[in-house]
């Protein structure tokens, strides 16, 4: 027989209360690094370009990251409800999350150990860091419904959003830096620096947040506290019909917050087939970060009865989803196409030169100086479905030559230990990089044979022009090193012209202007529509921006309207986020908060699953990103519809009788 009691949150003084929240939300400030970090911008392009230098191709590099995530999602979504429920159970919540924690940054600091070629113990440490920054967000939210009261629950929640954003951005900034400045040490520095900041700051959680209280059990013979955990798991599994509400609410959850991870997901990816440049992306990335901690907060305060500004903030809110696409897409249609990024006609072949396009090594656009001989290399060896015939040369100061129309070349090649180093001429001359000066040359020498490398050659202006490529053997660091392959050569779109000054001029315009109307219409034009907001309505206000979003997405073909997006999505992606969670949290039973957020967590992980699979099937089976952009429209639809047919209401009586139950039982016991 087993009750819990629940936080009495009138027992605690005001100063200890807001104690408590402070170091609760400081936790999300330490963890976000490594989902900044790790995660998203800098261990992945690690992982492929130097821990897995050895495999054959790139591709099977990202084959082997993306295991790595689906395994360490899977062994949480497996773990999750078991050892939620024990930490209802044995009063647990706080060990549980530490125990994870530890292993988080343990395994995320160990991670500088890694270098070229040592893509298994990089495979290993990333999952168990990954479990480890999963598995404590089970128990680290679990203990957001001691943490608050009921009615503070959307503020904190969102404002821990709001602190995450904060604490990731700063990191990741203070990273890129480092790896601009220590090219060589700098990632690895940036993965220990992860460890050392998750640690250091989740110290007030360990502090200040108390251990929530816990059940009383009373263990019969042959039982033990897992044996007990899972039968209870199970027991609230088969009368899952007494939370039907909440059930909705999970469903619903899952199929909306779908479209918000696969948005997460496929921005930076679907960015760069638009042919937007890598800092545009990296930047917009930092945007998102800074701009979700205000927008955050305003979604927090959004459906709290007591706050003032109601009115205001929905009106600031509603502006942005009008106004952002309006002024992105008439700024990219009246300025210049230098200004706003706007596609430049594509280069067209001449008499004389190619035009932009894909050309195989056995293309006659080609022409080899010396002895070249093809070799077909197989596709288990590419890590892709397809052959490609290499073309290569063993003989000294042999060469190939291509003449083009563009700026922008990308070759194909491999490398190899008896690779050596190319020299790259353009129109007669030794091609020179543009910020060192220094002749281009390819080095392609490597301890192991790969694959489906590929260089971009930059020209200084756009036209006809002759590349040379030539074997060079009087560097060479390999053994013979006069090695020389080539599989494809590629005259890319012309290059995306934008004024980032002035894009970023128009966004402040527009929020200053918005946010003066907001101050001067909002209590007069939307005062009654803010009293009718809740958590419920405040996320689907959500839902709603990020409709908007999916459809601009599929009509985007700008730098200035990739920035607007990226400042709409930071609007609202902190607040549903946040929201959901205090919802979740209302309607699940406080004495089961470890069991209930562990299946929270696992609809969340499956969530990140489903979304990416279908955008890849419709991309994939349609040839182009934007129908797959477009198809993310319809999780928000059914989501926002299932979402509406929730009863809240009903939910937070079920939980609230549940928990009463719980703290009648534990004074009687």
């Amino acid at each position: 027989m087993a009750a819990q009691a629940v936080t009495n949150f009138n027992e605690i003084s005001d100063q200890e209360y807001k104690r408590r929240i402070r170091a609760w939300t400081m936790y999300d400030w330490a963890n976000s690094a490594f989902a900044t970090t790790i995660l998203a911008a800098v261990l992945p392009i690690y992982y492929s370009q130097v821990a897995g230098a050895n495999l054959p191709s790139a591709s099977l590099a990202t084959a082997y990251w993306s295991t790595g995530l689906s395994v360490s999602l899977l062994l949480v979504a497996i773990m999750a409800p078991i050892l939620g429920t024990i930490s209802d159970i044995m009063r647990g919540k706080k060990r549980f999350l530490a125990i994870f924690w530890g292993l988080g940054v343990v395994a995320t600091g160990l991670l500088v150990l890694v270098s070229t070629g040592d893509w298994i113990l990089a495979s290993i440490l990333f999952i168990l860091g990954r479990i480890g920054f999963t598995g404590a967000n089970v128990f680290y939210d679990a203990l957001l419904p001691h943490v608050a009261k009921g009615d503070d629950q959307d503020r904190v929640s969102t404002r821990g959003y709001a602190m995450g954003y904060l604490g990731g951005g700063i990191l990741l900034a203070i990273n890129v830096v480092m790896i601009f400045m220590f090219p060589e040490w700098g990632a690895r520095l940036s993965f220990f620096s992860v460890a050392v900041w998750w640690a250091v700051f989740a110290i007030p959680l360990f502090r200040n947040v108390p251990e929530p209280p816990a059940a009383t059990v009373k263990l019969e013979t042959g039982e033990n506290v897992v044996s007990v955990s899972v039968n209870r798991l199970r027991d609230t599994l088969k009368d899952i019909g007494q939370y039907r509400e909440l059930v909705k609410y999970l469903i619903a959850f899952l199929i909306y917050i779908d479209g918000v991870g696969t948005i997460i997901g496929v921005a930076a990816i679907y960015g760069a087939e638009l042919g937007f440049d890598s800092e545009d992306l990296i930047l917009a990335l930092l945007l998102v970060q800074f701009v979700g901690i205000p927008f955050s907060i305003i979604f927090g305060r959004l459906p709290s009865k007591t706050e003032k500004r109601r009115p205001f903030y929905l009106a600031f809110i509603v502006f942005n989803m009008i106004f952002l696409p309006l002024v992105g897409v008439v700024g990219s249609r009246l300025l210049s196409a230098d200004a706003t990024g706007a596609p430049p006609p594509p280069y067209a072949a001449t008499a004389t030169a190619v035009g932009e396009g894909s050309y195989l090594a056995t293309d006659s656009s080609i022409v080899y100086s010396g002895s070249w001989q093809s070799v077909q290399i197989s596709a288990d060896l590419l890590g892709s479905d397809a052959e490609a015939v290499y073309q290569t040369t063993t003989e000294p100061d042999s060469g190939y030559q291509f003449s083009f129309n563009g700026q922008d070349v990308t070759l194909t090649f491999s490398l190899g230990p008896e690779h050596g180093i190319w020299a790259v001429e353009m129109d007669g001359v030794a091609l020179l990089d543009e910020e060192t000066g220094e002749p281009v040359m390819i080095d392609a020498y490597n301890e192991t044979v790969r694959y489906g490398v590929s260089q971009v050659l930059v020209v200084s202006s756009p036209g006809e022009h002759t590349l040379r490529v030539r074997n060079t053997v009087e560097n060479n660091p390999g053994s013979g090193g006069n090695v020389m392959t080539l599989s494809g050569t590629e005259v890319l779109p012309p290059a995306r012209q934008s004024n980032l000054v002035l894009i970023l001029g128009l966004i402040l315009v527009v929020e200053v202007v918005g946010l003066g109307l907001s101050y001067l219409l909002g209590p007069v034009l939307f005062s009654g529509l803010a009293e009718s907001i809740d958590t419920k309505r405040a996320i689907l206000l959500a839902i709603l921006v990020y409709i908007f979003i999916a459809i601009w997405g599929f009509f985007l073909d700008s730098v200035v309207e990739f920035w607007f997006l990226a400042w709409m999505v930071a609007v609202v992606q902190g607040g549903s986020q946040g929201l959901s969670r205090s919802l979740f949290s209302t309607m699940a039973p406080a004495s089961k908060s470890g069991e209930f957020f562990g299946l929270f967590g696992v609809m969340e992980k499956f969530s990140a699953i489903v979304g990416p699979l279908i955008f890849a099937f419709v991309a994939v089976s349609l040839g182009n990103s934007r129908p797959a952009v477009l198809s993310i429209v319809v999780f928000f639809v059914v989501g926002g519809y299932l979402l509406t047919r929730v009863d809240v209401d009903e939910g937070r009586r079920v939980a609230q009788a549940e928990d009463a139950a719980a703290m009648e039982s534990v004074s009687g016991a």
